[in-house]
């Protein structure tokens, strides 16, 4: 492929440090796609407020990704910058509010995360009558799905296009949803979304099992990676910690371990993008190697981490595997 300005930017100026690791990890990972491998992405923060959709969905459409997990706040989000992005409101000097000026954005119904506050009526709102009408349609129907699945119909219903407020072709969720690609999401209890499920579900009128559960989400990864893992095997690309990343890369050992089952492949590339620091026990600045102990890689994975912001980082190496 031949790279456009953005990669041959990268590739002449960024020869040391997180710079160099950053390079290293994109031509990993374009040589494991490559070789005919599959790629797992994990979202972990906020990455869909962050707008990373722009470069998410290109990824997506070109096959440059084959599953991704990742929070419920990253699955409703996407689609409330989808529907209500006009209202977004960004507070560059957030670093400077007072708790008065908080409380004055929580009465103006934003929600804020770091410099940019969702509108909750707008976003939130807009979004919660038609995924309830797509919960409730299943119910009644005596009809179980997951999470992303519900949004996946809600999206291709073509109900939300009213309400469009930037391009489409930068939501990865529609992108996903259109290539019905798989999407695991674990702890989807703790969203937004999960939480207005849950007010129906204690008002009666919705049942619980309506929504499949982390559970179940973890028996359909099982399914995919044993269908997916075979020849040059699949690849996790991290972004952030996690239950996002956790999670999923959990599926390996629990074949083996738990289950019993013989020869299951190792993820077969590792690269984790985090701001976390390698310390107090936290899974998010765990380094790679200490993922060979849980017998989640093996000890010739490929390997990588570019400890840097997300945000920053990977556009980038989105850019240089669809040779911008």
């Amino acid at each position: 492929m031949n790279k456009g300005p953005v990669s041959q930017f990268i590739e002449h100026h960024y020869r040391h440090f997180n710079a160099a690791a950053l390079v290293d990890a994109a031509k990993g990972y374009e040589q494991h796609l490559a070789g005919g491998g599959k790629m797992l992405i994990s979202l972990a923060g906020a990455m869909s407020t962050a707008e990373l959709g722009i470069s998410l969905a290109e990824m997506i459409r070109r096959d440059k990704v084959q599953i991704i997990s990742c929070t419920g706040a990253n699955l409703e989000e996407d689609v409330m910058n989808l529907v209500a992005h006009s209202h977004y409101k960004r507070v560059p000097h957030y670093r400077d509010l007072t708790p008065q000026d908080e409380k004055a954005l929580l009465d103006d119904h934003y929600n804020r995360v770091t410099d940019t506050c969702i509108p909750e009526e707008e976003a939130f709102r807009r979004l919660q009558q038609h995924l309830f009408r797509q919960w409730k349609e299943a119910e009644e129907r005596g009809e179980r799905y997951f999470p992303h699945e519900f949004l996946y119909k809600t999206v291709l219903s073509g109900d939300l296009k009213p309400y469009y407020e930037i391009d489409p072709k930068d939501s990865w969720i529609l992108a996903a949803a259109e290539k019905n690609i798989p999407i695991v999401v674990p702890g989807w209890e703790d969203s937004t979304t999960g939480n207005i499920f849950a007010s129906y579900v204690i008002k009666n009128e919705l049942k619980a099992s309506t929504v499949k559960s982390g559970i179940e989400y973890m028996v359909y990864l099982t399914d995919w990676y044993r269908n997916n893992s075979g020849g040059k095997g699949v690849g996790f690309f991290q972004i952030g910690g996690g239950i996002a990343g956790d999670f999923p890369i959990c599926v390996v050992p629990m074949m083996y371990q738990d289950l019993g089952w013989e020869a299951v492949p190792f993820w077969s590339y590792f690269c984790q993008i985090s701001d976390s620091t390698t310390s107090y026990g936290s899974y998010s600045g765990a380094v790679p190697n200490e993922k060979i102990t849980w017998g989640k890689l093996d000890a010739d994975t490929p390997k990588f981490i570019v400890e840097s912001d997300a945000t920053i980082v990977a556009p980038l190496i989105f850019a240089w595997l669809l040779g911008w």
